[in-house]
């Protein structure tokens, strides 16, 4: 089930939900090599990416973790570690990581950043982005593997999506075998069904026997950027009150 756009009426471009797109494909191209040379794209990830241990010197120092052939990530004690939390966001570790993350930005974003306003709306994302952060690091705070991506503070985003706007409708790709259909559905059973599966992907990691049992997906930062995202969005939205304008279908 992979949202792929909204009947939502926007009232104004959504300029900041386009800059933020672009300053990730800026640091995806110009600070990660768009991942053509993975000496570079491992780099970026060791060097910008959060790791929880770094940041409560939990983790073992010089501790190595492999992240590619060849190519470890060693736990250090660089001043630019307390940085990564804000860093991390604007970085990906592949292609596929980027565009899905981008897809569901656009889907979402747009629309909730019509009810804050452009510089509301980016104050929102980056500080959804920080507390997804924060609750990966109190879920594993000795991970030495370390954390990219734009996800958590997305997943801000659709829980803010989820209040203010549960019944437009989001047009969704479903495949089923050889059936292929974009559905349009409300958003609250999309946000919904979503935020369950990351609630079931973070259990592993309360696994004090084996935390990094999750298989690599931050799922600890997901329910927090979207628990974060219900909580302030009261906050930030300027619009609640206003009338959603929507297609029906």
């Amino acid at each position: 089930m992979i949202p792929v756009g909204s009947e939502n009426l926007n009232r104004r471009f959504p300029l900041m939900t386009c800059l933020i797109l672009a300053a990730l494909f800026a640091v995806w191209i110009l600070v990660q090599g768009a991942g053509l040379n993975a000496t570079t794209l491992a780099r970026s990830v060791c060097n910008l990416g959060m790791v929880p241990g770094e940041l409560t010197g939990l983790a073992r120092l010089n501790t190595a973790v492999p992240i590619g052939r060849g190519l470890w990530c060693t736990v250090d004690q660089d001043p630019i570690n307390v940085l990564t939390p804000l860093l991390s966001i604007f970085l990906h570790g592949g292609w596929g990581h980027l565009l899905g993350n981008a897809l569901f930005f656009w889907v979402f974003g747009k629309t909730v950043e019509d009810s804050m306003g452009r510089l509301g709306f980016l104050g929102f994302f980056l500080l959804c982005g920080l507390t997804a952060a924060a609750a990966q690091v109190a879920l594993s705070p000795a991970s030495p593997v370390p954390m990219v991506g734009a996800s958590g503070a997305i997943s801000g985003i659709m829980g803010a999506h989820l209040l203010l706007h549960p019944r437009v409708r989001i047009k969704v790709l479903f495949f089923f075998f050889i059936f292929i259909r974009v559905v349009p559905l409300p958003a609250w059973l999309i946000l919904v069904w979503w935020f369950g599966l990351q609630v079931l992907g973070a259990l592993p990691e309360l696994n004090v026997l084996n935390p990094e049992i999750s298989g690599g997906t931050a799922f600890g930062a997901h329910v927090g950027g979207f628990t974060a995202g219900l909580l302030m969005v009261k906050f930030f939205a300027k619009a609640i009150q206003n009338p959603v304008r929507f297609r029906a279908a």
